[in-house]
């Protein structure tokens, strides 16, 4: 099709512009040669350095490392692997936490909760001004529905990274009606965040975020509600919301974080949602074909859904 000519098709993509962590990830998808070094070892050591060069303060970079390789090691013997091969390093507690944690999130519960969060307060006393053990923390706790423990975590977080793209994620869906919270939360810590956050900062997408998942959930009540969601999009606060990102998120350079692709996708998303094709059309060559699972599985299979709204918007 015309759509890819000289670029790839779409793919989904975890890495995203990270293209020393798609390398890991592509070795992790190989089958181990025979004799040579065992894969899990060779995947230890290459995590491993990876994590080491990312730099020592680069949170946001870190994190979405961490998050990716816990993501794609949480059924393999690789972060059990490393943590039993260098039990004192803060990089290999949290690793095993995060992995944890994205088992626990898949099977709907952690196996044990009380061993990660000690993991991640070990990794926390090893690198104190390190927020992604708490970030860790933060999302088993949510995950527990342990309400009491949120705010003290997230001070925690807050404290060492005000701008920390996971945690304000995390905090979102924890203050969600479907985990006890209520709509009111929701607009108030989006209110919260938009006071203080810069429009390129790594947590620019929280409101719209909130924006697409209301619209989710108001689509999933079915019936009346279901049937007014065509006017979401062109509601003045939702459409502000749109006119604002869809301006300046598409700027060359604008987005500069860790996941910027990942919120370019969920741009692209809204606009085709709120059936503002024409501006979606100039942000999908931006994405270069890398799509995220989150929004667009939403549509259902998110290859298919991006390719034919994509194809839509271009037409």
């Amino acid at each position: 099709m015309f759509l890819f000519s000289g670029r790839r098709r779409p793919h989904l993509s975890h890495a995203l512009d990270d293209a020393d962590l798609g390398r890991i990830l592509k070795s992790l998808s190989e089958a181990p040669r025979p004799g040579g070094i065992g894969m899990t070892d060779l995947h230890i050591a290459r995590m491993a350095d990876l994590l080491r060069r990312t730099g020592a303060d680069d949170w946001d970079r870190r994190a979405h490392r961490f998050a990716v390789l816990a993501e794609a090691t949480a059924h393999s013997g690789a972060p059990n692997g490393w943590l039993a091969r260098e039990p004192d390093s803060a990089d290999a507690m949290l690793l095993y936490a995060w992995a944890e944690l994205v088992r626990g999130v898949r099977s709907g519960g952690m196996r044990d909760a009380r061993v990660a969060i000690g993991y991640c307060y070990r990794a926390a006393d090893l690198c104190p001004t390190d927020p992604n053990p708490w970030v860790v923390v933060l999302g088993i706790s949510r995950l527990e529905r342990d309400r009491r423990s949120m705010p003290a975590i997230w001070r925690e977080v807050l404290a060492r990274d005000p701008q920390h793209r996971e945690a304000h994620l995390q905090m979102l869906g924890h203050l969600s009606p479907e985990e006890g919270g209520s709509r009111m939360q929701v607009l108030e810590f989006v209110d919260v965040v938009r006071a203080r956050t810069a429009a390129d900062a790594p947590t620019a997408a929280v409101e719209l975020t909130a924006a697409v998942d209301q619209h989710r959930s108001v689509l999933a009540r079915g019936g009346v509600e279901a049937l007014m969601a065509r006017d979401f999009w062109s509601q003045p606060s939702m459409a502000g919301v749109l006119d604002e990102v869809a301006q300046r998120w598409p700027q060359p350079g604008f987005l500069r974080h860790a996941r910027a692709l990942a919120d370019l996708n969920l741009l692209a998303y809204a606009l085709v949602t709120a059936e503002r094709r024409r501006e979606a059309a100039q942000v999908f060559p931006l994405l270069e074909g890398r799509v995220t699972a989150w929004p667009w599985a939403l549509r259902g299979d998110p290859v298919e859904a991006f390719l034919d709204a994509q194809t839509r918007s271009v037409r």
